[in-house]
């Protein structure tokens, strides 16, 4: 990429940084008022939960992130993709944990990322009840409360915290196996679960994470926080993200390939 190519792409990452902040914002302000208020639940066709929490969300975040980047398309995860032919793409999950949110737990978050021609170049996730936002872009690091994050150095299992969520589908392959494995041989377990387990990765405070029977809008902010934080984030076969995607495996640089390793030997 030429200098200048390269400094109008940084420029104009910016403003979409700022833009995707100001966004979850907004989103925030509309979560916490239904969070206090209380909200009816109805259930989609795929049978998962829907607000209108998550509604307003979604259409608080588009009315930010359409005037920031005009012509950019935005695939939200309550009002589908719009304008499909764009070289951008922002992915939107205004309230990722619908779940948790009608029963008032506050595991829940807004996921904005976008991607440029299959690339992720930045992301934010903001937790509003929880009280956390961490934002990323490339090149730019990981940042969290304005100090920058960094993983953990744990390069051995015996000393790695891991954390597991949604591996229901992991249960009926052979990988179930090399994941009892895995934490037999780790210093401690957890299930965090949603974006809890990636913040706590791309700030040091976790090693390792193992997800399954996930969606793109889910993780995609997160993968750029986790890899600007100097992590590694693919699927669970090592393949980068894409719009497919429905697994992860995230960790240190030298976590991650040990996992990989482990669970390629029993798929």
């Amino acid at each position: 990429m030429e200098p200048c190519d390269q400094a109008m792409n940084e420029q104009r990452w910016e403003v979409a940084l700022k833009a995707a902040r100001e966004a979850a914002d907004a989103a925030a302000e509309v979560i916490r008022h239904y969070w206090r208020r209380g909200v009816e639940v109805e259930l989609k066709s795929d049978a998962t939960p829907v607000t209108v929490a998550d509604r307003e969300a979604e259409q608080a975040i588009r009315r930010i992130l359409a005037q920031a980047l005009p012509g950019a398309a935005i695939y939200g995860e309550e009002f589908g993709l719009d304008n499909s032919g764009s070289d951008l793409l922002w992915l939107v999950d205004p309230l990722d944990g619908t779940k948790s949110f009608v029963r008032r737990t506050p595991f829940f978050s807004t996921q904005i990322a976008l991607m440029q021609r299959g690339e992720l170049v930045l992301g934010v996730s903001s937790a509003p009840v929880y009280g956390e936002t961490m934002w990323a872009s490339s090149g730019g690091g990981t940042w969290f409360n304005g100090e920058r994050m960094h993983v953990a150095p744990t390069a051995e299992m015996a000393q790695a915290s891991l954390s597991i969520g949604n591996v229901k589908t992991l249960t009926g392959d052979a990988r179930w196996q090399a994941l009892g494995a895995m934490i037999r041989d780790s210093n401690r377990i957890r299930g965090y679960g949603d974006f809890c387990h990636y913040h706590l990765l791309a700030r040091g405070s976790l090693d390792l994470v193992i997800e399954s029977d996930v969606n793109i809008l889910d993780v995609a902010a997160l993968a750029v926080i986790v890899r600007e934080a100097g992590g590694v984030f693919t699927d669970l076969e090592g393949k980068p993200l894409n719009l497919d995607t429905r697994s992860v495996l995230a960790g240190t640089p030298a976590l991650h390939a040990q996992a990989l390793a482990r669970l390629a030997l029993e798929s």
